[in-house]
């Protein structure tokens, strides 16, 4: 019948008709555009525009000096003991505060997703660290972890063990680690929860059926319907384990002990020198490397999608 009736239709009124769609589509697209203009043209002036001159800077001689030197100020940043130090720092504690952080969450989802008493009581627990203010949180850690501090204290009395300076000892990397779990583990317990919760009840229940274990289901059906909230969360930890700064800073302060040094530490040590032209290398390198890391999960994720479906 579409057939029929187009068929009927005099060439003039299908030009009618395509100029009218046309014009609807463009108007759909400018109320669209109009909704989204204020959040892109902040995007813009806060970020973009400052990014901008962030590289722009990058390749002048100082801030006061807008001479081009070309790529001089990133083989002082590359050559640089205290970045490279800072750098190698910070991909450890991101390479093991982040696979921990999602493999714990998950596996605490997934506890919490069965039928245990208190489920709601022990998600309100887990929630608690996002909504400690962060000063309260470095009390806390300074009372647990300073040389004279509850820790140390257990330490002497029930084991007979010397007291040890957590934040300047080789041991201070996983006390920062312990605190990353602790601040972010609630959120991506939740997201799991919520993805495991999404998962079409009636597959697994025929999985049951066929006398599949609990183990087959979680590969081969769970992990499946996991997938994107587990990249998700990825990305989401790498980012916080950045972030986790804040609380280092205050209690390790500006120069902590060696394996304590990240990249924070180095780009706020330049900003309080005035030093800008490092400062803004070593961010747009920064930057690179965060680039590259998202855009290898994004490739990992869609060629695992694509394994799966296949």
């Amino acid at each position: 019948m579409e057939n029929i009736k187009r068929s009927d239709l005099s060439p003039k009124q299908i030009r009618q008709k395509k100029l009218h769609h046309t014009v609807r589509r463009i108007k759909d697209w400018g109320i669209s555009t109009g909704f989204l203009l204020p959040s892109l043209a902040g995007v813009m002036l806060f970020f973009f525009v400052p990014f901008a001159m962030l590289i722009v800077m990058s390749f002048q001689k100082s801030a006061t000096n807008s001479s081009f030197v070309g790529f001089e100020n990133y083989k002082n940043v590359l050559t640089n003991d205290a970045f490279l130090e800072a750098s190698e720092n910070t991909a450890v504690l991101s390479a093991i505060a982040v696979p921990l952080g999602v493999l714990l969450s998950l596996m605490l989802a997934l506890i919490l997703n069965s039928k245990i008493p208190a489920r709601s009581t022990f998600r309100s627990i887990l929630l608690t660290p996002m909504m400690v203010p962060v000063a309260s949180v470095v009390l806390m850690w300074q009372v647990f972890f300073s040389y004279n501090g509850i820790l140390n204290g257990w330490l002497v009395q029930l084991f007979s063990l010397d007291r040890i300076d957590w934040m300047k000892d080789e041991l201070g990397q996983i006390v920062i680690i312990f605190l990353f779990l602790w601040k972010n583990l609630g959120l991506n317990i939740i997201l799991f929860l919520s993805a495991l919760n999404n998962i079409p009840q009636e597959i697994i229940e025929s999985s049951v059926m066929d006398g599949a274990g609990a183990v087959r289901r979680f590969f081969s059906i769970r992990l499946y319907y996991l997938g994107p909230t587990v990249f998700f969360v990825t990305i989401m930890s790498l980012i916080n384990s950045f972030k986790i700064f804040r609380e280092e800073y205050l209690l390790t302060g500006d120069y902590p002990y060696g394996k304590l040094y990240t990249l924070q530490h180095f780009m706020n040590n330049k900003f309080q020198h005035l030093d800008y032209s490092q400062l803004s290398t070593g961010a747009v390198i920064m930057c690179i490397v965060m680039i590259i890391i998202v855009g290898i999960l994004f490739i990992t994720e869609s060629r695992l999608d694509s394994g799966t479906e296949e």
